[in-house]
């Protein structure tokens, strides 16, 4: 399982053509400094938006707060299994957060 879900985050970040996928053993995405998407041991994507975006889209997800190893990510949140049938849609989730790590000051 573990195997197959790391296939679909492998497409959903090959749709985004501004990063590409890091790490091998905990796969991620990062820019100026910031994670900004995470694929955790338990076979579930995170993607990590603004505090008031991160809200908005627990709500119309609906979803929640986003879990790793235990311990709740701050900024990211779970994406729904559901959601994993349309990669167009999400990419441009991810497409977002990319845009919002960027305005970050970088680390």
């Amino acid at each position: 399982m573990w195997e197959e879900k790391l296939k679909i985050y492998d497409q959903l970040v090959a749709k985004c053509s501004r990063f590409e996928r890091k790490g091998k053993t905990m796969p991620y995405t990062s820019a100026n400094g910031y994670m900004f998407s995470l694929f955790n041991k338990a076979s579930e994507i995170g993607i990590r938006f603004s505090k008031e975006v991160q809200q908005k889209y627990i709500e119309e997800f609906p979803s929640t707060l986003y879990k790793s190893y235990g311990a709740v990510m701050k900024g990211y949140i779970l994406i729904p299994e559901s959601m994993l049938d349309d990669l167009d849609t999400l990419a441009t989730y991810l497409d977002e957060s990319y845009d919002y790590v960027m305005s970050l000051e970088p680390k």
